[in-house]
């Protein structure tokens, strides 16, 4: 028997990954993000709000093969194990069990290697990335040079944070700027990835100011720091994360490959850990590491017999959690909120709801991950209807709203359910609902300030200027129901924290009169800098964002 396996283990390594990765995933609730990339297949684009189109295209791909988690799920599952397949290529392992027993010790790469959200893909294209660098730097020719611009491409078309991995890379063989090949691939990429450049020109560059000016911006907190740290050694074990993180740092590297690998793991992990103290940091968001920590590691243990006798003796201990944490994810068996929360949320209830309301679409409040995980489970199309106050989505771009302007929709939340008339009990919270005949919200609506930003007085008068945008079918709606007139306010936020309102002796009706609105605002506000926010109501109660920050600045 241990013959027959170490003379097949290569065919039985990656068909028991993969088979074991199509149980999870048919079997296994959609995560919250799943869902909200699903609704990213159905309005295939060039980007979108949170990230760009590659994780769209592999689900639209895969629910055309299959329905249902599966089809969700198959492609990014199938680059999952092409990922170790590479990996293993720019390895070259003269010992594969351990290589496996180093993949193994990766706990993140079975538990969440069939999710369907851009970390996975993302993991794939850096170990593709790193597959063509290494042929790059050994042979400059004009095939893998082309080969090189497509890997950088595909990176940036996966997830922002592929840009890193191109940074770290090259401060790690700065020479390379000598190189024609290198420019040459860089402009091939820039046309490569021109199309979704072009996207973000159409829509204001909205991914990167989000990304860059209103994701993240918590006052700091020092168990940000220590969080983003002790997941740092889950993410990449959990047992094993010392035996990896020492690899990257204690392994002298070789080669310019080698150093590239280590340039990109330690610059993760330090890029983030300064970010951990502008805001909270999410754990995956060093996920790229993952693949030039599993050469390194191996590199390492291979020549430390200490510590790759430590590896094997982690190995055991951390499959038996894995598998622990495979039975959880599937079977609601623990009445922990946490993971009922995480894997058994929407058991029974999305059923329930569909039986109750029947074909009428879904108005969720503030939440994009409910009205996406509803969608997915019900079929009866949804919407999440954004505060002023909340974070947008991307369902404020796409054409949901447009297509239940004055139609019946039930609108839900999880909150101050004692307000609406009908409820039903999810898993974890109850959920009311009430019957809206005719919805009407006008988040397109779009009042652009003539100037970016103000510095004013306090107790100062400031007549502001507005552009105002109302798309045509808003436009004509609003002419054949004048009696819908829906006040007009602009919200004041110091960082993220909603301050007052200012109310405007402006409504909605007025809007539709003339392309620009004058409106004297009185700043009753102490010294400071803060943001407005013009937001318009609906029939649900909810204003919405109807404009981007315009920052003040008090004197």
């Amino acid at each position: 028997m241990k013959d027959f396996i170490r003379t097949h283990a290569r065919p039985l390594f990656y068909a028991t990954w993969f088979l074991l990765g199509i149980l999870q995933a048919l079997f296994t609730e959609l995560q919250d993000d799943e869902a909200y990339y699903w609704v990213f297949a159905n309005y295939l684009d060039w980007g979108y709000f949170d990230h760009p189109p590659m994780i769209a295209v592999l689900i639209k791909m895969g629910t055309v093969l299959f329905g249902g988690e599966l089809g969700v799920r198959f492609f990014p599952l199938v680059l999952n194990t092409l990922t170790l397949f590479i990996t293993e290529k720019l390895v070259a392992p003269k010992n594969l069990l351990l290589f496996y027993a180093v993949v193994l010790s990766a706990a993140v790469l079975q538990l969440i290697g069939y999710w369907a959200v851009p970390d996975i893909p993302l993991l794939f294209f850096t170990a593709v990335f790193f597959w063509c660098y290494k042929r790059w730097i050994q042979n400059f020719s004009l095939a893998n040079t082309l080969l090189f611009a497509v890997a950088c491409a595909l990176l940036m078309y996966t997830k922002y944070h592929g840009a890193l991995i191109i940074i770290f890379t090259l401060l790690s063989n700065i020479s390379l700027l000598k190189k024609w090949q290198l420019w040459a691939a860089g402009t091939i990429a820039l046309l490569l990835f021109a199309p979704h450049l072009w996207w973000q020109y159409e829509h204001n560059w909205m991914s990167f100011r989000y990304h860059l000016f209103e994701s993240n911006v918590n006052p700091y907190k020092f168990s940000y720091t220590t969080e983003y740290l002790s997941g740092q050694l889950l993410i990449a074990g959990p047992l094993a994360g010392i035996i990896f993180w020492a690899a990257a740092f204690k392994y002298k590297t070789q080669n310019a490959f080698e150093r590239a690998l280590k340039f990109t793991a330690l610059g993760f992990l330090f890029f983030f850990f300064l970010s951990s103290f502008k805001g909270r940091v999410e754990a995956n968001w060093t996920a790229p590491a993952i693949v030039p920590l599993l050469v390194l590691t191996y590199y390492f243990v291979e020549q430390k017999g200490g510590w790759r006798k430590w590896l094997y003796r982690l190995l055991i201990p951390a499959l038996i959690l894995v598998f622990i944490f495979r039975l959880l994810m599937i079977f609601d068996v623990i009445p922990a909120k946490a993971v009922v929360q995480k894997f058994h949320a929407y058991k029974g209830w999305p059923q329930q709801l569909k039986n109750n309301i029947k074909e009428t679409p879904i108005v969720f409040s503030n939440s994009y991950q409910r009205a996406s995980k509803a969608w997915f489970y019900t079929g009866n199309r949804a919407y999440s209807q954004s505060s002023y106050t909340e974070r947008r989505s991307n369902y404020n771009f796409w054409p949901v709203e447009d297509s239940l302007l004055g139609k019946g929709v039930y609108f839900m939340d999880i909150y101050d359910v004692q307000r609406f008339p009908d409820s039903l009990q999810a898993r974890l919270w109850p959920i009311g609902y009430r019957y809206d005949s005719a919805f009407h919200s006008f988040a397109k609506v779009v009042l652009k300030p003539t100037e970016k930003e103000y510095k004013v007085k306090s107790g100062e008068t400031v007549q502001m200027l507005f552009d105002v945008t109302v798309p045509p079918h808003y436009k004509t709606y609003l002419q054949q129901h004048p009696s819908i007139n829906q006040p007009v306010k602009i919200g004041v936020f110091q960082k993220r924290d909603w301050v007052k309102d200012m109310e405007l002796n402006v409504t909605l009706q007025d809007l539709i009169q003339a392309p620009v609105l004058k409106v004297p605002l009185l700043f009753d506000l102490p010294k400071g800098a803060y943001f407005l926010r013009v937001a318009i109501g609906s029939s649900t109660g909810i204003f919405t964002h109807n404009s981007d920050k315009i920052n003040v600045t008090i004197e």
